[in-house]
């Protein structure tokens, strides 16, 4: 009796466990099913009844380029905050960062001499460069590609002269980030580099595959235990015909001259713009961020212009879904990352005085707004297999490419080491540093419905995430 007993009680149990192997597949799928509907409804949102592309066009035609300490800088946070209480967001705030302040000055001029022709070139300072003495430098031209040729040279050799950093953005490397970070030392680290030798001023090839006449601004980073010369980027064409005549010419006769009639102000006081959509788990938060700052040669639309847009549309898209997240979803429009990461790191040092907070994922955008093709994640908490599991969603989309791997996010790098899921929006960038920094980071060169696809991806991405964790 108790043998029939058990064997009957072992049937039963196989059969349960059979039913569940069948089942739970079928549960998974019914969910995914129910995820794909809501996610159809963000994308129809968003290229229906889309607000990006107005809201952009208004960002670089109405206010424009938003340098530190510009009065376009405050007439975006101004605009941006009202936006966010158009949207009626739950709670919208300003936090305070004293960001640096440099100008540009008056445009900058530049020429080669060969010999006794003068060849005018396109150039332009990079931030937080030293303006030239009055009547600009004129020097010899000393070229070479990378630190290590430079450490190379006689120093006697360098002395008084202009340092050429003519390395090439790498065109066999795919991902464009990965060729732009290969080649980003020489822009951040020439000018000390050069003066370390006694250089007395430094030019740099501008950092982009095209060869063109835009020169690309970006920062620059003085050491402060050496001195401190004028560093400016000369356009990639430029650049060409400077290093070919230098070559043909055996006896030193090519110089080089450039005058710029760069600032350096006191810090002002800047603003991170912070706006949220309460969650049930109000304490755990899921931070979307974008700068709002650019530099001055452009509109800022690409950088980081359409990540502003593309982050306050997502919780407008919420809020007209009517969709409740179970977690805070707080949109955070950064200052200063151009120049020194003032924004981040007065976010980061409030944030860590909120014990009761804790962050979830954080995701920055901040690679234009061109074709969406996937997102970076960077978690040791899930297994690829599980991140997969949300790409597929995504497929019929076009933005599926989910690759785990470590994010670039400069306002949210410091989230690393706090067990938070950090994500990076990837679009597609072929076309990003042809645009990044120039004076070609304007409106018309967005296109409507790779920014709204952009968004669309974003916002669906919070949704899953909001709804699995």
């Amino acid at each position: 009796m108790v043998s029939s007993f058990n064997n009957i009680l072992s049937f039963r149990m196989k059969l349960i466990s059979n039913l569940l192997l069948i089942l739970i597949p079928f549960s998974n799928s019914f969910a995914q099913h129910s995820d794909s509907i809501v996610v159809r409804k963000i994308y129809d949102e968003a290229l229906l009844k889309g607000n990006s592309y107005k809201n952009l066009e208004y960002l670089c035609k109405k206010i424009g380029p938003r340098q530190n300490g510009s009065e376009n800088s405050k007439k975006a946070v101004d605009w941006v905050k009202k936006q966010m209480e158009q949207y009626g967001l739950d709670q919208i705030s300003l936090q305070e960062v004293s960001v640096p302040v440099w100008l540009r000055g008056t445009k900058e001029k530049a020429y080669i001499i060969d010999n006794k022709e003068k060849i005018d070139v396109p150039i332009c300072a990079l931030g937080n460069s030293l303006s030239t003495p009055n009547g600009g430098i004129t020097s010899e031209v000393i070229e070479v590609k990378d630190f290590r040729e430079l450490k190379q040279l006689d120093t006697t050799f360098i002395k008084g002269k202009i340092v050429f950093f003519n390395q090439i953005f790498d065109p066999a490397i795919i991902e464009t980030s990965d060729a732009y970070l290969k080649v980003l030392n020489q822009r951040l680290n020439g000018a000390s580099q050069a003066a370390k030798y006694g250089a007395v001023g430094v030019i740099i090839r501008s950092l982009t595959p095209s060869i063109d006449n835009l020169p690309h601004t970006g920062i620059v980073e003085y050491d402060v235990a050496l001195p401190k010369i004028p560093v400016a980027a000369i356009s990639t064409k430029a650049a060409e015909d400077l290093s070919k005549r230098l070559q043909q010419r055996k006896l030193p006769t090519v110089k080089f001259h450039f005058e710029q009639k760069c600032e350096t102000l006191s810090n002002q006081t800047g603003h991170n713009i912070i706006g949220e959509i309460k969650g049930e788990k109000q304490n755990e938060v899921i931070l979307l961020a974008a700068h709002l700052d650019s530099w001055d040669l452009g509109e800022g639309a690409h950088d980081d212009g359409v990540g502003c847009i593309q982050i306050l549309e997502t919780l407008r898209i919420f809020k007209k879904l009517g969709f409740k997240p179970k977690h805070t979803i707080r949109v955070v429009m950064f200052a200063d990352e151009e120049n020194q990461l003032s924004g981040a790191k007065k976010y980061a040092e409030i944030a860590a005085k909120k014990s009761a907070e804790t962050y979830i994922a954080a995701l920055e955008t901040d690679l234009g707004g061109f074709t969406p093709r996937g997102f970076t994640i960077d978690t040791q908490q899930k297994s690829l297999q599980e991140i997969e599991e949300w790409s597929s969603i995504f497929r019929q989309y076009g933005a599926d490419k989910f690759v785990k791997k470590e994010t670039k996010g400069s306002d949210i790098h410091w989230l690393r080491n706090q067990n938070t899921i950090l994500i990076d929006y990837k679009p597609d960038t072929q076309r990003y540093f042809d645009i990044h920094h120039t004076a070609l980071d304007t409106f018309e060169q967005v296109n409507k419905r790779e920014l709204e696809l952009g968004t669309a991806s974003i916002a669906a991405l919070v949704y899953l995430i909001d709804k699995t964790q």
